[in-house]
């Protein structure tokens, strides 16, 4: 794919930002209704806004072993999938934000989107890093268990970008690409060698040679290559199950 060949420009909808919040009832029978802490529950940004080469000014996460810095420094989610979302959880309240993102977009989505893909936003130029992969607090703030699985599997991950020049975006904003360097490598081929086609080392060793990959991705995969696997129950379940 060459660059300007899309006939939409990808769009910035809305962006949001959250200081970390702790929610919960404590010494509470339920797993799911334990006292826990997140940076997830967001609010619309109505101006501009710096972003940082760790995110936007405002923004906060609790996890910051698991979370933020400058690989996470952006998590965009496509807006569109909140249709099915709607849908398959039964569940009217999941919309705009439920997944934490900073950036709600438009016209493009895990397939349209690559690893390296590097896009002026406002002043500044983000650059895709790797598809997001969930844990366990957005199963925790809806009450559904296994969704961090339902994501993944889904394929509806969002992806997010590090911060190659810092500067102010403001929401309703159209996303310039300037480079694609691996076109081959869309964050829904990135999800099938992590999640689906385990056995594939070939195609792994490709991945894992990607440079502008996250690195934790790319350990992740070389430790596969190594005969390591990697076990997700505690990352999609985390303290939401009793041990």
């Amino acid at each position: 794919m060459k660059v300007g060949d899309t006939v939409e420009e990808p769009h910035v909808h809305k962006i949001f930002t959250g200081k970390v919040k702790r929610i919960g009832t404590e010494n509470a029978s339920n797993p799911m209704e334990r006292p826990w802490e997140s940076g997830m529950f967001k609010q619309a940004v109505d101006d501009k806004v710096w972003l940082t080469k760790t995110g936007f000014t405002g923004d906060e996460v609790a996890d910051t072993k698991n979370h933020g810095g400058p690989e996470k420094a952006v998590f965009a989610y496509p807006i569109k999938h909140y249709t099915s979302w709607k849908e398959e959880l039964d569940l009217e309240s999941i919309d705009m934000s439920a997944m934490g993102e900073n950036m709600a977009v438009l016209e493009m989505d895990e397939f349209s989107v690559c690893i390296g893909d590097t896009y002026e936003l406002g002043d500044a130029v983000i650059q895709v890093s790797q598809p997001r992969q969930p844990c366990w607090k957005p199963a925790r703030r809806f009450g559904i268990v296994d969704l961090a699985l339902r994501i993944q599997n889904s394929g509806r991950t969002g992806w997010y970008f590090r911060v190659v020049k810092e500067g102010y975006v403001t929401p309703g904003t159209d996303l310039k690409l300037i480079e694609r360097p691996y076109p081959q490598w869309s964050i829904a081929a990135c999800n099938e060698v992590m999640h689906i086609y385990k056995d594939d080392l070939r195609t792994a060793e490709e991945l894992a040679s990607c440079d502008l990959l996250a690195i934790n991705w790319r350990k992740t995969l070389k430790k596969r290559l190594r005969g390591q696997s990697a076990n997700v129950a505690k990352r999609v379940f985390g303290p939401n199950k009793e041990a």
